[in-house]
């Protein structure tokens, strides 16, 4: 079964974010468009520059009113040293979250249960909690960030203007369609 459309499940645990452990949970999904993005575990390659990514479009996600999410299976103590270790990791102004119980792997679905790890998953839930993207892939390919920020975006503008679609390669401000029967078969 697909988690598109589907509530995230109530959930509690800790992340390093802005020199502090802080608690996240459900709740902090709500309100406003998150971005959750998982990685296999800190320390390793291809994560620190998923995280670089994300921190240099961090702006670009607050401007639309999102906040970013990366969760590891590892532990929040491990996040901090992550975040002061590596220069990468450093530019993150957003919480790194750890799950060393599994509980967002599993609910996500992109858990590894024979490594213990997850997979390289990323989600944009709506302020109603609501998962409305998802992609999950192999963690030796990386993603591309501005990618997902398009996918907020097109999730956000069909959210305000039901009725309408977002074609392929849509960007903001540009042209959408209004699906109707005189279309059919005219695309």
């Amino acid at each position: 079964m697909s988690l598109i459309n589907t509530q995230v499940q109530p959930f509690k645990t800790e992340a390093f974010h802005n020199g502090k452990f802080v608690t996240v949970t459900e709740e902090n999904f709500k309100g406003k468009w998150s971005v959750v993005i998982f990685m296999p575990a800190a320390f390793t390659f291809n994560c620190p520059t998923e995280v670089e990514d994300a921190a240099d479009n961090y702006p670009e996600f607050q401007k639309a009113g999102a906040e970013v999410y990366i969760v590891t299976t590892d532990t929040h103590f491990s996040h901090k040293v992550w975040h002061e270790t590596s220069p990468a990791v450093g530019k993150a102004q957003f919480p790194l979250v750890g799950d060393p119980t599994h509980t967002l792997t599993r609910a996500f679905d992109v858990h590894i249960e024979e490594e213990g790890l997850a997979l390289r998953g990323t989600f944009i839930i709506n302020p109603d909690g609501k998962i409305k993207t998802m992609e999950v892939h192999s963690n030796e390919i990386a993603r591309d960030v501005k990618e997902t920020l398009r996918k907020l975006k097109a999730a956000q503008y069909t959210e305000a203007h039901p009725g309408e679609v977002c074609p392929a390669k849509w960007k903001e401000g540009e042209k959408t369609i209004a699906p109707s029967l005189d279309l059919v078969g005219k695309i």
